[in-house]
């Protein structure tokens, strides 16, 4: 049991989660991080990072990398692909127990599961995933060559998306519901100056259609009622992502969007446990953020458990 227990857990590998090991493996804290998924989390499904300071370009898949290494360099112990069976927060000694029997415990837990895509919820849309939907365009771009697309979402993360469809795709049409873009400027003036990229505004996909694969879909004009049916050879939908927190639920505080409530210094609503990126309840969500995210998460965490050395010392000369 004393090998398997660490100073620090880090429940999620995505930029947040690596951030926090990096920092707290430095710190010469005995840190592990655990990742049911593959290291990287969303971050690796980004085609390119241009805004990352100090790096002119990357993918995401490199700086997901990058970020491992140096974690590791520190001496930070990273397990992914694994499966969370029952997780206790309370108490001085936190516990993570996995599907294969494997306990780990630690004095200090860092919350980042990040989230997942989120879904448009409509007929068609399940049948058709991976057979001409797709939520990844960095991952199935290169799939509909010279073939004409839908781009679903009006954020930052869609025009960026839909512009990179645009070196596969002949025609890349965006629906969105609204009659404006919720993205920054220099990303709506890219879209917009793109001749392969065409809008249709105030609209919304009610159906998918085809048979062994996607080749149309109803869009509704939400002003007018009416619904048009478009060909098509695929369909990317970015609409945001939920977060992964289901498994926290009367474990922390979450919000009604299922977000982890944390203060400034990222605590959770149970001492010693904090919470970092995309799960959190926040405004903007980047990888630069969650890095900020996991670094203050890190600093706390190895503060709180400084201040917890102490009080198990005056406990002991007591």
């Amino acid at each position: 049991m004393e090998a398997n227990h660490y100073d620090a857990i880090i429940l999620g590998a995505g930029p947040a989660g690596l951030t926090a090991g990096i920092y707290l493996s430095r710190a010469k804290l005995k840190t592990l991080i655990l990742d049911e998924g593959t290291v990287g989390g969303q971050m690796v499904l980004t085609h390119e990072i241009a805004n990352y300071p100090g790096v002119e370009s990357i993918s995401g898949y490199q700086l997901a990398g990058i970020m491992k290494k140096q974690a590791k360099n520190f001496g930070c112990i990273i397990k992914s692909n694994i499966s969370v069976h029952l997780i206790e927060l309370e108490g001085e000694v936190k516990s993570i127990s996995l599907s294969d029997g494997t306990t780990y415990t630690s004095n200090s837990i860092i919350l980042t599961p990040g989230g997942r895509s989120r879904t448009l919820g409509v007929p068609g849309e399940d049948r058709f995933k991976g057979k001409g939907i797709s939520y990844c365009a960095t991952c199935d771009g290169d799939f509909f060559t010279g073939k004409e697309i839908i781009a679903v979402g009006g954020g930052n993360s869609a025009l960026e998306e839909a512009v990179s469809l645009t070196k596969y795709a002949s025609k890349v049409t965006i629906v969105h519901q609204f009659d404006h873009f919720q993205a920054f400027e220099h990303a709506i003036e890219e879209a917009r100056n793109n001749p392969k990229i065409d809008f249709i505004m105030e609209s919304t996909i009610t159906a998918f259609y085809g048979n062994d694969n996607l080749d149309s879909a109803d869009i509704k004009n939400l002003k007018t009622g009416i619904v048009n049916n478009l060909k098509t050879d695929g369909a990317f939908i970015f609409i945001g992502y939920v977060p992964n927190t289901e498994f926290l639920k009367e474990k922390v505080d979450l919000n009604k969007w299922g977000e982890i409530i944390v203060s400034s210094d990222m605590s959770t609503s149970i001492e010693g446990v904090y919470a970092a990126g995309d799960s959190i309840a926040k405004r903007f969500r980047q990888v630069t953020t969650a890095v900020g995210d996991g670094t203050i998460a890190a600093l706390a965490a190895s503060s709180y458990l400084n201040e917890l050395k102490v009080r198990q010392k005056q406990l002991i000369t007591v």
